[in-house]
């Protein structure tokens, strides 16, 4: 017989990005003959957003579209669209668009990250970003209606390489300047950085490392140097920032406001509390996680896991993850792989050409199907190991 309402314990979690999605359809696939648990995920969007397809969006390019509460239909998980305006971690409450309030027991924090637009002057107002598809989207407006001049991509992180890549495959009329403090690939391999640089290279694009962006104005760029760069139209992916809901709820949060966990993924000022993918700072051995849905779908995985074995009377496995690899794309059909060490340093192992492409659009495919088979999953059985460990291969899956 079903537990009543107030019997039930209330999960919410807030975001549906690799993290918080997995997170919802885990819980609710292994709870759905359940009646006394009950897991509601809050969005935004209706609709799934690809990061790792948002530089091709930005270039006017079609993809996939994903609804989230189709997604969920048959899980028993609820959903609700809205913007979170705040969260009370004391009264345990979430405030939705200002005007719904949505009360929990346990609290999944999965609110991402974002481009970072105020740390540099005139960002916020003159530059494009990948942070939504609707921004990618004015972006691909933009540079459709440019006949010639440059494009800034700002920043020369992967983000940064692969807009870059895209834009001048896209757009062979328009000249595209990738401007960072670090050389493109730096981390990466030698043959592997070699690769990506005659990549760039065979594109067209005008790479200018070392130097540093201190205003962004409407035609132009000015760097730290005195010079500044022409601009018809500049992109920023340079650092990012996360959501201060977390800071503002009173959770403990790391200088950059990510929420700082235990091994189980908690608060750890609110237990009630689990962080996931870039909202957490998650400390492994070899340091802090960094933000990628190779790391942040089996965050949200565990949070999961956790959750279930704290309301069984268990105490949670600690979370341990190592990385796998670093796909990159450089246009359609060209691409780097840099296989890697758990702790993200690069091995010799590496994969480029149409090859290299071909094994970066499946794995960018990859979370949807896995999306669905943790949906269809037995209540007892498990797409995941049901331990703490999610590394090397797994990780890649």
């Amino acid at each position: 017989m079903n537990a009543t309402a107030a019997q039930q314990h209330e999960v919410l979690v807030l975001g549906a990005g690799y993290a918080g999605l997995s997170a919802a359809i885990q819980l609710a696939a292994r709870t759905r003959k359940r009646g006394n648990l009950r897991v509601t995920l809050a969005n935004p969007y209706d609709t799934f957003t690809e990061r790792l397809r948002l530089h091709m969006t930005a270039t006017g390019q079609e993809t996939a579209e994903m609804n989230i509460p189709e997604l969920l239909d048959g899980t028993g998980a609820g959903f609700v669209r809205g913007w979170v305006t705040a969260v009370d971690a004391e009264a345990k409450t979430v405030r939705i668009d200002d005007d719904r309030v949505l009360h929990y027991d346990t609290l999944v924090y999965g609110l991402g990250s974002i481009a970072d637009t105020v740390a540099v002057p005139g960002v916020d107002d003159h530059a494009y970003t990948l942070n939504s598809p609707e921004d990618a989207a004015l972006l691909a407006d933009r540079l459709t209606r440019l006949d010639g001049g440059t494009v800034v991509v700002g920043g020369s992180g992967l983000t940064g390489v692969e807009a870059a890549a895209e834009i001048a495959e896209r757009h062979p009329e328009l000249q595209v300047v990738l401007l960072g403090r670090r050389e493109p690939g730096a981390s990466m391999h030698p043959k592997a950085k070699a690769y990506l640089d005659s990549a760039l290279a065979r594109l067209g694009v005008q790479v200018r490392s070392r130097v540093e962006v201190v205003k962004v104005l409407p035609d132009s760029v000015e760097l730290a140097d005195g010079s500044s760069v022409p601009a018809a139209a500049v992109l920023w992916t340079s650092g990012t920032r996360v959501s201060p809901l977390a800071d503002a709820a009173g959770l403990t949060v790391d200088d950059r406001g990510r929420v700082v966990t235990d091994s189980a993924l908690r608060s750890v000022s609110h237990p009630g509390v689990y962080a996931v993918g870039d909202a957490a700072a998650i400390r492994q051995g070899f340091g802090v996680m960094h933000g990628t849905c190779q790391g942040g779908m089996p965050t949200g995985v565990h949070a999961a896991l956790s959750i279930l074995r704290v309301l069984a009377g268990k105490e949670p496995k600690p979370f341990r993850f190592g990385y796998y690899h670093t796909p990159v794309s450089l246009g359609r059909n060209d691409a780097v792989v840099q296989f890697t060490r758990p702790d993200d340093s690069p091995r010799r192992i590496v994969l480029t050409g149409k090859r290299a492409a071909k094994y970066k659009e499946t794995v960018t495919a990859a979370p949807w199907p896995t999306f669905a088979r943790m949906k269809k999953m037995p209540a007892s059985g498990g797409f995941w190991p049901r331990g703490g460990s999610y590394t090397r291969i797994r990780s890649a899956k």
